[in-house]
């Protein structure tokens, strides 16, 4: 089996994909992330395909229903399955949203989290409890959101640090979430992203939007990468360094050969900073 190190660019595990992939996986390619609610106890040629790629590729699991802000219980039964997943696999990293999704049954939809003293402690708990199942600490992402909980006692960028403070987890950034919201509700997404605790960082997205007829901004991952969120992205390496990093599509795919283009661009920024890190490390010696 291929080294569990993730490292570089990496490209969204998805069945659509995996006939291009197995004629040949471009180059820029270092790893895949999937979903492993999607993926955890399958059988048939779908598990056969799955491990002939994470026996030459390392993987990250990027979990979709764990409803770390939920009122309900956590679903242990999953974090089990996700955690015997993992092991079968040979991935060492695993992420989920900063959000809730669930209320009596999967609400099928992303949603804010109260940005208030007792949510840190009630969701920093569930991540703690999380983290004690799968046997690791866990990156949490920064979210897309459409509306803000009123009530709020702080910043959501002070939320989320004092969440990874008091769960003592990992920070999952997504720059194209950070855009997203800057347009929806009017901040600067440059001062947003220097107020995280980026020395937590583990782990980027990047992905497409759109953009609808009255100007709401929604987070689809259908679309090209735009210029603002490839710009913030060489922003967020200059301030954490090239940190591994995914290009997330979901649907309305274009060739690979396309998809590949936008992977190299990740590449190519992470090269650029990794040779400005390591220019400040001789420096610093």
């Amino acid at each position: 089996m291929t080294s569990s190190v993730i490292s570089g660019a990496g490209l969204g595990f998805r069945r659509e994909l995996i006939p291009a992939l197995k004629a040949g996986v471009p180059d820029p390619v270092r790893f895949f992330e999937l979903a492993p609610e999607n993926w955890a106890g399958m059988g048939g040629s779908s598990a056969k395909d799955l491990r002939a790629f994470t026996e030459r590729y390392p993987f990250v699991c990027h979990g979709l229903s764990l409803d770390l802000g939920g009122p309900s219980p956590l679903d242990d039964s999953l974090l089990h399955r996700i955690r015997s997943f993992m092991q079968q696999q040979g991935i060492t990293l695993y992420t989920e949203h900063l959000s809730w999704c669930a209320d009596d049954g999967h609400l099928y939809d992303l949603l804010p989290i109260p940005l208030t003293q007792d949510a840190v402690r009630w969701v920093a708990g569930r991540i703690r409890h999380a983290q004690d199942i799968l046997g690791m600490q866990i990156g949490i992402e920064n979210a897309s959101t459409y509306l803000i909980p009123p009530g709020a006692e702080m910043t959501e960028p002070e939320f989320i640090r004092a969440v990874i403070d008091e769960a003592d987890c990992l920070l999952h950034l997504d720059v194209n979430n950070i855009v997203v919201n800057s347009l929806n509700h009017g901040f600067n997404a440059s001062e947003f992203l220097r107020a995280l605790p980026l020395e937590r960082v583990c782990y980027i997205h990047v992905a497409g939007h759109h953009v609808e007829p009255d100007g709401l901004v929604i987070d689809t991952h259908g679309a090209d990468v735009i210029d603002p969120v490839w710009q913030l992205l060489a922003e967020a390496y200059a301030l954490c360094g090239p940190v591994p990093t995914c290009l997330e599509r979901d649907f309305n795919f274009p060739e690979l050969t396309v998809l590949s283009r936008e992977v190299k661009q990740i590449a190519t920024l992470q090269a650029r900073y990794e040779t400005r890190e390591n220019q400040a490390q001789r420096a610093v010696a």
